[in-house]
This record gives C-alpha cells, sequence and structure tokens, in this order.
C-alpha cells in the first residue's frame, strides 16, 4: 500500500468513528477492478470506470422533439452523434440544418455564430466537463463509399484528413466509424480487399488523429461499431484493428426483427434452447461477446450495445404467447415506422396496457409482450433485463454499455438503470 493510501484509509477510519458511517465493502482487487476471492475486503468505495456511451440520432430534433438539451449528460460519459456522410472521399455532414444551422434559444445569426446540434453538443460539455462527443461516419444508409475510402492509401489519407479536420472545426472529441458492414451484408456490396482494408484505414485513423492530438494537446478517440454476427468476425482482423482502437461498441441487437417471417428476440442475452431458428447458435449476445474476445479483442476494449427499443410483427398464432410463432409481417403499429417501437411508447402505451401482456424469456434473459386479439408480438428491452446485461458486463470484465438511441427513452428508465447498474 503506498502513503497516500495508507492516509486515505486512515482518514476514512476516523470519520467511520465519529460519524457513525457505514461503508460498503468490496472485494480487493486490481487497478481494473478485478477481484480475488482470496483477498481481505476492504471498506474502500471507489468510482467505476465503465463507460456509458449514448447514440444521439441527428433527426431526433425533428418531430420526436428530442434535443440535446434534453439529454441527461450526467449520466453518460460519452456521445456518439449520429451521423456524419461520406462524400467525395471526405466526412461531410448528413443534416446541416439539423447539425450546424438550426436555430435554438440563445444562438445569434451574426457571421461566425455557430448554431445547431453540434452547438447545442458544446454548450453540454461546458456544463457537464467529464463528456466526451464523437462524431459517428456512416450508419446503415451511409455506409456504401466506405469501401471506396479504404481501398488506397491516398484514399485512406484523404478521408482520416477530412475527419480530423471535421472534428476541429465542430468541436468533437473523437471519431466513431459505422461501417455496415466490411466486404459484405450492408445495403451496398463491398469487396473481398475491405478485409485488409479495413486495418489499414483504422491504422491511417490513428496515426493521424494521433498527430492532430500532438499538435492540439489533446487525446482525440477512435472507435468503430462493430458487428455482432460471426460474418463480421471472419469479415474483419479484429486482433489488429483493435490495437488502433479506443475500444469496439459491438451492436448486439437487431438479431431478429421484421424482415423475417417468424417472431424471435431483438437481443437475447443467452441462447434460448427452443429458439427454432437458423441462426439460433450464433444470434445471441453471449455469443457475439465470446466471438470478439476469440478474435482477439481485450475485454477492456468492448462495449456491449443495448437497444432502447422493439421490434414487432403482426398476425403471430397464440401459441407460446406469440414467440417463435409465424407472422404475417412487421407490426402495423410502431412508434416512428411500423414494426419499431420506443421504449417510452411501450412502458405508456403497451407493457401490460390496451390488450398487451409482458411475458419473460428466462433463458433468453429478455421479455416479450402479446397480445392476443390484435395478434402482435413484440421483443424489447426493460428493466429487468438490462439489468442482466450490466451484470453481464461487470462479469465479464467489459468496457461498458452502449445504447441506441437517447430519443427512444425520453423517460429516463433504461438510462437511470445503465447508470445505477454501472456507474
Amino acid at each position: 500500500m503506498t502513503k497516500s493510501a495508507a492516509l486515505c484509509l486512515t482518514a476514512l477510519l476516523i470519520f467511520t468513528l465519529v460519524s457513525g458511517f457505514q461503508p460498503v465493502p468490496v472485494k480487493a482487487g486490481d487497478a481494473a477492478g478485478n477481484t480475488s476471492d482470496a483477498g481481505e475486503s476492504l471498506t474502500v468505495q471507489t468510482d467505476s470506470e465503465h463507460k456509458v456511451i449514448a447514440y444521439y440520432p441527428g433527426w431526433a430534433t425533428y418531430d420526436r422533439d428530442y434535443q440535446v438539451a434534453d439529454i441527461d449528460a450526467s449520466k453518460v460519459t460519452h456521445i456518439n452523434y449520429a451521423f456524419a456522410n461520406i462524400s467525395g472521399g471526405e466526412v461531410v455532414l448528413g443534416d446541416p440544418y439539423a447539425d450546424t444551422d438550426k436555430f435554438f434559444p440563445g444562438d445569434c445569426w451574426e457571421p461566425g455564430c455557430k448554431r445547431g446540434n453540434f452547438n447545442q453538443l458544446n454548450k453540454l460539455k461546458q456544463e457537464h466537463p467529464h463528456l466526451k462527443t464523437l462524431i459517428s461516419v456512416g450508419g446503415w444508409t451511409w455506409s456504401g463509399n466506405f469501401s471506396d475510402v479504404a481501398m488506397t492509401e491516398a484514399s485512406r489519407t484523404k478521408f482520416a484528413e477530412s475527419a480530423v479536420d471535421f472534428i476541429r472545426e465542430w468541436g468533437f472529441d473523437g471519431v466513431d466509424l459505422d461501417w455496415e458492414y466490411p466486404v459484405d451484408g450492408g445495403l451496398e456490396p463491398g469487396r473481398p480487399e475491405d478485409k485488409q482494408n479495413f486495418t489499414l484505414l483504422m491504422k491511417k485513423m490513428r496515426e493521424t488523429l494521433d498527430q492532430a492530438g500532438a499538435e492540439d494537446g489533446k487525446d482525440y478517440l477512435l472507435t468503430i461499431a462493430s458487428g455482432a454476427s460471426p460474418d463480421y468476425v471472419e469479415n474483419t482482423e479484429l486482433d489488429k484493428v483493435e490495437d488502433d482502437l479506443d475500444w469496439i461498441n459491438i451492436m448486439t441487437y437487431d438479431f431478429h426483427g421484421g424482415w423475417e417471417d417468424e417472431s424471435n428476440n431483438n437481443a437475447p442475452l443467452y441462447r434460448d434452447p427452443d429458439d427454432p431458428s437458423s441462426h439460433a447458435d450464433n444470434y445471441y449476445v453471449d455469443a457475439a461477446v465470446q466471438g470478439h474476445l476469440d478474435a482477439g479483442v481485450p475485454k477492456d476494449k468492448l462495449v456491449l450495445g443495448m437497444p432502447f427499443y422493439g421490434r414487432g410483427w403482426d398476425g403471430c398464432s397464440s401459441s407460446n404467447n406469440g414467440l417463435y410463432q409465424s407472422c404475417s409481417g412487421p407490426a402495423r403499429e410502431g412508434t416512428w415506422e411500423d414494426g419499431v417501437f420506443d421504449y417510452a411508447d411501450l412502458e405508456e402505451n403497451y407493457i401490460n396496457k390496451n390488450g398487451y401482456t409482458r411475458h419473460w424469456n428466462d433463458d433468453a434473459k429478455v421479455p416479450y409482450l402479446y397480445n392476443p386479439d390484435t395478434q402482435t408480438f413484440i421483443t424489447y428491452d426493460d428493466e429487468e433485463s438490462i439489468g442482466y446485461k450490466t451484470d453481464y458486463i461487470k462479469s465479464k470484465g467489459l468496457a461498458g454499455a452502449m445504447f441506441w438511441e437517447l430519443a427512444s427513452d425520453r423517460n429516463g428508465t433504461l438510462l437511470n438503470q445503465v447508470y445505477n447498474d454501472l456507474r
């Protein structure tokens, strides 16, 4: 024990004797939080180092009317702004009006004035100095140009330099690359060479960000959103990529949804032996995490993704309360689109309301809803299933939690659960 640690313990004991305060015992552990059953219990409380990473979609500023100022930034460590686009091989604004032009109270119109969501994020950071922001580039819709960007040394350099210019201009602390997906599996076809080029792109990004950070006196962050399927692991070199990344946000959700004709779980934590789907052996959170670990990603660089929304089907048979049943298609209901439900909408209008009954899949550790009158089935996560996932993060020694997305949980129910469990 160091001299400073001994002094801290002495002060704590004096405070305990004087005030009657009873500190919570924790197991002896190392700096990473790993505990030893053989060690004696210490009466010391430490702040968690778990990350709580929230995606904020730029379009939330419109009909959803969930603004940056509505974010409870005291409960998150990082905000990933979704999304910037790629044009001409460079990072560009995804929605210029929402990102940099929309007027908010306190903004001005004079030349040089900052406005839009980006300016709101910078104001939020001033109020919460612990908070870091990253610009997330790509996403499902805008990943089509990544393959070209990654193809040559010249194209990678151009892209990386544009990313640095972007975060310098708009005040971000790093870049989150959301390439869906290298090689195949996305909206637009990739190339076999993407596997190696993805690695080279990350290396160039790291070099360029580090150089800029040295010039600016900052440590710029570089992260990715990774796919949860075995195909993603096969189509990337995660053991090489992780060297250049601060962490990896694994998108452990959307294992199943309305694009299939049979109801299933959106984000099951564990395998359900009754799952009849062809992907049952791989499409669950624990398998995805283990796949990344086996591929060489250190556990302290892996952040677990959580869905703050549900997915639904119509026309599902009442057998098994609608789970694993043939259905007619995506639910005709939804919060903003058919078959997709914000958690805030579910808790206000669906969970044990309006003909819907909550059920629990104890093997998968996730809930689901079924309405026998409409034959609508909805798979989602709630406080109980999130609790199992935060326990999983701690038991596995993972870096923290990421969730999609803030506007879906406008009441803060799931965010509070994550925060209370991890921070």
